[in-house]
């Protein structure tokens, strides 16, 4: 066992219990800190992998980002702060046994297939040059197109918001 499996086992493991604790609360500030560290720890995992980019972005994207806009709206909204509880025990019941029996079909069909020998790849140092080159020279016209897009949805979010103000 070297440190890189330990490092996958442990960010594996906060990937599945997060997302497990993020349907399993009730309370939706607890469910969107959980999402928060589902998210983080798979750009861990990203990292492991050699493509520090994409874990840099998951982290600027999903963790800072769409986390704390989770945050402000809930914050912005009226909630309750009790617990609701489901008040059936039985369905805790089924769905951990229903969990349980997913989770050893899928390992037992991980553990009997067959799999392909990998591929050598050569992992490059400069992961972050070549996406740009790739970007800017293979895909320049829909990167270009995308960046139209998000401007015309900006513009469209602004009329919205002020077609709404001024109904008020």
């Amino acid at each position: 066992m070297n440190g890189e499996f330990l490092a996958f086992f442990i960010l594996s493991l906060m990937t599945i219990g997060g997302a497990v604790f993020m349907i399993s609360f009730t309370r939706v500030v607890h469910m969107v800190i959980s999402l928060g560290i589902t998210f983080i720890s798979i750009a861990g995992l990203f990292v492991l992998l050699g493509a520090e980019f994409v874990g840099v972005a998951q982290i600027l994207v999903y963790s800072g980002a769409i986390s704390i806009l989770m945050l402000f709206g809930i914050m912005l909204t009226k909630h309750d702060a009790s617990d609701e509880g489901t008040g059936h025990v039985w369905k805790n019941w089924f769905s951990l046994i229903f969990v349980v029996v997913l989770f050893g079909l899928m390992f037992w069909g991980i553990q009997s297939t067959a799999w392909p020998p990998a591929a050598e790849t050569v992992a490059s140092e400069h992961n972050v040059k070549e996406i740009g080159l790739t970007v800017f020279t293979t895909y320049v016209i829909p990167f270009e197109l995308i960046s139209v897009l998000l401007l015309v949805a900006l513009v469209g979010a602004i009329i919205m918001a002020k077609k709404e103000e001024d109904s008020e």
